[in-house]
């Protein structure tokens, strides 16, 4: 008898899965299931604890209406929009084309420049509240290290930084991009290094530049990468604090707060946390957007290198 037909004759297979089980599915019995409870116990409690809870505690207490109505009436809280605005906008935008171009240059393969990519990424290494507060310290008066170099080299006397709110509100835009991206140029950088190279040898021996080069084959092949970066740093800088808060400190009066330093204030410094959630829940309708579009883009299409 064949081995087909010793397979049939023994009959349908027994399967080991319950009715409406996927193949491979085994309930847990006894101790078995005691043992995966006390593994999972722990982290569903922690989970809960800090996140779970501390969110739905702070939906609850974003919950009144009277608290946006409170929000729209304070002249402090439009200028915070706005300021969140420019700085995400031009913070994220500045900061990933930048990004994007640097990943370029590193990709040169001489010795020199790998050296200087490892100091490159060195801003992006310290700890972000050490980072700010050495730029603000940079920027602070006379005795501040950017007006000191502007009186020694050129003779003149520097700016009071943050006495101006377009220049304390462009000091936290800078800080920012300085700090993040290093570690964008490093996604970028990699994305290129998965473009073959033929690709680009190609493209060079049928007579195209470098510039033409980079729009017509690096720039397709990476626009799928570059815009889930842009949204997940869009995502992540509209909760931005440690910059504003630490380099420019809102100054003058407030003036250049976003919507995270504000709600802090009001939840601090005015003794008011509902607030300070409320002004923090208030970018919402700009935020679960973008995490729409990302979370589809993600889904529809696939990051083509």
């Amino acid at each position: 008898m064949s081995g087909a037909q010793q397979v049939l004759a023994a009959g349908p297979s027994v399967s080991v899965s319950g009715p409406g089980q996927p193949p491979g599915h085994r309930r847990l019995h006894g101790s078995d299931r005691i043992l995966a409870i006390a593994f999972v116990a722990p982290y569903a409690a922690i989970f809960v604890a800090f996140a779970v809870y501390p969110i739905g505690y702070a939906l609850w207490m974003g919950s009144t209406p009277s608290l946006y109505a409170d929000l729209i009436h304070d002249p402090r809280y439009l200028r915070s929009v706005v300021n969140t605005l420019l700085f995400v906008g031009i913070g994220v935008n500045v900061k990933m084309f930048l990004a994007l171009l640097l990943s370029g240059f590193f990709m040169r393969p001489r010795w020199w420049i790998k050296t200087l990519l490892v100091v490159y990424v060195v801003p992006w290494t310290l700890p972000a509240v050490q980072a700010c507060i050495s730029f603000h310290w940079m920027l602070s008066g006379e005795e501040g290290l950017v007006d000191r170099l502007l009186s020694v080299l050129f003779g003149v006397d520097g700016p009071i930084w943050f006495n101006h709110r377009s220049l304390a509100l462009g000091a936290n835009i800078v800080a920012y991009v300085w700090k993040w991206m290093p570690f964008w140029t490093v996604i970028f950088l990699a994305g290129r290094m998965a473009i073959p190279q033929d690709v680009s040898d190609a493209a060079a021996v049928d007579g195209a530049s470098g510039s033409r080069r980079f729009v017509h084959v690096t720039l397709p092949l990476l626009a799928n990468l570059y815009l889930v970066c842009t949204l997940l740093s869009t995502i992540w800088t509209m909760g931005e604090f440690t910059t504003v808060y630490f380099v420019s400190g809102g100054a003058p009066v407030w003036a250049t707060d976003v919507l995270a330093t504000l709600g802090f204030h009001y939840a601090f410094d005015v003794a008011n946390p509902a607030l300070g959630v409320a002004a923090a829940m208030s970018m919402l309708p700009v935020l679960v957007p973008v995490v729409i579009v990302l979370m589809r883009r993600l889904q529809t299409r696939t990051v083509q290198l």
